[in-house]
């Protein structure tokens, strides 16, 4: 290198920081939605599996001995509901119509399957961050 960098060398090589550092936060924010909608999406589309009986068994049968009269089921995002949310967190009795994708399958399941045997379910807002709906804990519950 000849010579000593002038002030205007200076400010292109910061500039080109800058916009690198711009590029590498847009390309990380790219990716985590695109991360996002990938989790979503399987979510939306995850059905029942096929072993649903055996592993529900055996995690009733495992709460019921540690004194528990409940357990959490599943948690997804409050986003994943069509109301956000809303109907939930309300405790409004037609909070099982929010429920989208696989929620709405093992809701579904649950009616079918489960409360004729005498089982209940609710769910349940689990966090607020920033003050909003953000996590949904479903529950199924036998006492």
């Amino acid at each position: 290198m000849s010579g000593i960098l002038s002030p205007k060398d200076l400010s292109l090589i910061s500039s080109a920081a800058d916009d690198a550092k711009v590029n590498e936060e847009r390309q990380e924010r790219e990716k985590k939605a695109k991360q996002k909608k990938e989790l979503q999406d399987a979510f939306m589309s995850q059905d029942i599996h096929p072993e649903v009986y055996e592993r529900l068994n055996k995690a009733v049968s495992r709460a019921a001995e540690l004194g528990q009269t409940q357990f959490q089921v599943m948690t997804f995002p409050a986003s994943y509901c069509n109301d956000h949310g809303r109907k939930i967190n309300n405790l409004d009795p037609n909070w099982p119509d929010s429920l989208e994708g696989f929620a709405k399958r093992a809701y579904d399941f649950y009616v079918r399957e489960l409360k004729p045997l005498g089982y209940k379910m609710h769910c349940e807002i689990i966090s607020f961050p920033g003050g909003v709906p953000g996590e949904v804990g479903m529950f199924l519950k036998w006492a």
